[in-house]
């Protein structure tokens, strides 16, 4: 695969530190460029219903933002071999996503063309940012940034080919794109008036309710305006998108304020160790979470003040206390049971829905083989083992539970048969992880290896008696997860949280 490592005329690299991409991470105005940049792609009607078919966005947006940027990381890593090794995993990632949309249209996001798109709306935003925030480009800059947007496709492409290779060029394939081709589709409106709107709260968040629900009914609308007031003219208007009044200045005031952190000291804002602060589960055994804890801890403090002073009657999500006595021990209830169960309901929204549509089909257990894959950084091998024992656990419970034959599982029907979901394929599913965690082959996991199973995938650690862990023990484990459906393990982080 050609790289795309070549220099420009003065052969700096392409990748890596001192690239224009690698400093935009821990800049804050990355941030809004990234979300309008996700919103032109969603208009793309072949991302769009991708998006809305398979991805777990809407469900799980901290966790999607957490796997988009380790992966964009490793994708501007210096190493080629870590470039090559990313760009693999995403184009297996992608080969396994095609289908039609609602209207019958083809989608698939292996489609060249699609691909150079979501590119171009990266570049396209990052330059619109800078412009915004009071710092235009200027043209040799703005040259050598595209140069390297260019070696990102061609990192994952083989080649640069669909980006027309002159800038002035691209200009005018972006304003064709924009004018002809993008639309006002499902995914478009999912992200500007139900996701800034419903955004679940990250861990470090969970447990303060009242503030959370406070804060996003603020935040939610003024992202919403921000994000349209900054879309190109041309596809306001094609997609009927309202504009509010004064959603300009105040779209202008908050790239400005996010451009004026620049005059911050070198290594203030790190942008990784922000997300892993708000994606990090406060009860996990990872160092940071100690801190997260404390932040934790005083997040709930000052949710509890707000609740006593405001009379918020906001979304705040469902009592946790209320649930737990609210129909303990029936399988349909909503709450816990009082073994610390999982209620069927809940964990058919919380683990088995992963995107989040109210229904259960096979995106749903490919989104979730894709979690495990990616955390555990599976080689080809392993990971089609692993998506194969997924895609036979999904006919297991086709078969056995849906009950009107439309192709996919309600939380009605799942509640109803209330299922042991410990069938041969689930095992299966199973022993692909403890082969993964095995990496010795001696058909036990020490005490070294299984630390580091969910240190590396789940950020928790697990007690192992006598030192070793065998593969009933390992399997066992994981059933009582996914078919006991019981409260605090491992695998909680990384399935059921957002």
């Amino acid at each position: 695969m050609t790289t795309g490592t070549t220099g420009t005329t003065d052969e700096t690299p392409l990748f890596g530190p001192g690239t224009h991409f690698s400093a935009f991470f821990d800049d804050p105005r990355w941030a809004l460029a990234v979300i309008r940049a996700t919103v032109l792609e969603a208009a793309h009607p072949q991302v769009g219903a991708a998006l809305a078919d398979n991805s777990t966005f809407v469900a799980h947006p901290w966790r999607r933002l957490r796997n988009t940027f380790v992966s964009m990381r490793r994708m501007f890593d210096p190493d080629p071999a870590v470039r090559e090794r990313e760009a693999a995993r995403l184009n297996r990632l992608h080969a396994r996503m095609s289908g039609s949309d609602s209207r019958g249209r083809a989608y698939d996001a292996m489609d060249r063309a699609t691909r150079a798109w979501v590119v171009a709306t990266l570049f396209e935003s990052a330059v619109t940012m800078c412009r915004l925030s009071g710092q235009p480009l200027d043209q040799d800059t703005m040259e050598r940034m595209y140069a390297e947007y260019r070696a990102f496709l061609a990192a994952l492409d083989g080649d640069a080919g669909e980006l027309p290779a002159d800038l002035g060029d691209f200009w005018r394939y972006f304003d064709s794109v924009v004018e002809d081709e993008l639309e006002n589709t499902e995914a478009v409106r999912i992200i500007l008036y139900r996701l800034f709107d419903h955004l679940p709260a990250p861990a470090l968040l969970d447990g303060a309710p009242t503030l959370w629900a406070v804060g996003r009914a603020v935040v939610g609308p003024l992202l919403g305006s921000i994000t349209v007031a900054s879309l190109p003219e041309a596809y306001r208007r094609r997609a009927g998108l309202p504009e509010m009044p004064g959603a300009t200045t105040l779209m202008q005031a908050a790239y400005l304020s996010a451009g004026l952190t620049r005059f911050l000291p070198a290594g203030w804002i790190d942008a990784a160790a922000i997300i892993e602060a708000l994606s990090l589960s406060p009860d996990s055994d990872d160092p940071r979470a100690r801190t997260v804890a404390a932040l934790h801890t005083r997040m709930k403090r000052a949710s509890a003040l707000l609740r006593l002073l405001t009379p918020w009657s906001g979304d705040t999500g469902p009592d946790p206390a209320a649930s737990a006595t609210t129909g303990a021990g029936a399988p349909g209830a909503t709450g816990a049971t009082p073994d610390g169960r999982r209620s069927a309901e809940e964990f058919f929204r919380q683990v088995l829905d992963q995107t989040g549509d109210g229904h259960l089909d096979w995106p749903d257990l490919a989104a979730m083989a894709r979690e495990l894959a990616t955390r555990l950084d599976l080689d080809e091998p392993d990971e089609t083992r692993l998506y194969d024992a997924f895609a036979a656990w999904w006919r297991e419970l086709q078969a056995a539970l849906d009950t009107d034959g439309d192709g996919r599982v309600s939380a009605d029907e799942y509640a109803a048969a209330v299922p042991s979901l410990a069938g041969p394929a689930l095992i299966r599913v199973a022993e692909v992880l403890f082969d993964a965690t095995d990496r010795d082959r001696s058909g036990t996991i020490d005490a070294d290896e299984h630390r580091a199973l969910f240190r590396t995938a789940f950020h928790r650690d697990l007690t192992t008696t006598g030192g070793t862990y065998d593969r009933s023990a390992f399997v066992g484990d994981f059933l009582s997860f996914m078919a006991g459906r019981r409260r605090n393990s491992p695998y909680d982080p990384l399935l059921a949280d957002a």
